[in-house]
């Protein structure tokens, strides 16, 4: 019986393992930006689910909430991304007026979904926004140089 020989420069010496090239790792600004995506991800399957489930009020789940869901979960991501990367160019009075606007429209809208009048909805996002402002300017005011 003959036994084949291995090929020219295919033996390697025991011991000698070949290992795989490692992936690039990431930078702080691509692990800052992942995280700040991660999150307002989060945020907006939260907000879209909780104004699906108000929407829906106990009855049976339709088309429309599940729009309704997607929707203004992904309007609510894109702007808390869209808000978190680019506030900081922003002065401290300006930043805090946007997370105002922000929360007063989003808790607003939610609100307006339980049936309530528009004039009392606008009055609850108009209450949370100012004490968002109030919130935001201070921790923005007390923790910049």
């Amino acid at each position: 019986m003959t036994t084949h020989a291995a090929p020219p420069g295919s033996h390697r010496p025991s011991g000698v393992h070949l290992r795989r090239p490692r992936p690039p790792a990431l930078d702080a600004g691509t692990l800052a930006t992942l995280r700040t995506a991660g999150i307002s991800l989060l945020l907006g399957v939260g907000y879209g689910a909780y104004a699906q489930f108000i929407a829906r009020s106990g009855g049976s789940a339709s088309y429309g909430q599940l729009a309704l869901a997607l929707i203004s979960g992904a309007v609510l991501a894109v702007l808390v991304f869209t808000l978190v990367r680019t506030g900081h160019a922003l002065p401290r009075e300006l930043r805090a007026g946007a997370w105002g606007v922000l929360v007063g429209c989003a808790m607003g809208f939610l609100y307006s979904l339980t049936g309530h009048s528009v004039l009392l909805s606008s009055g609850i996002g108009l209450a949370l926004g100012a004490a968002t402002v109030l919130g935001t300017f201070y921790a923005f005011y007390t923790r910049e140089p």
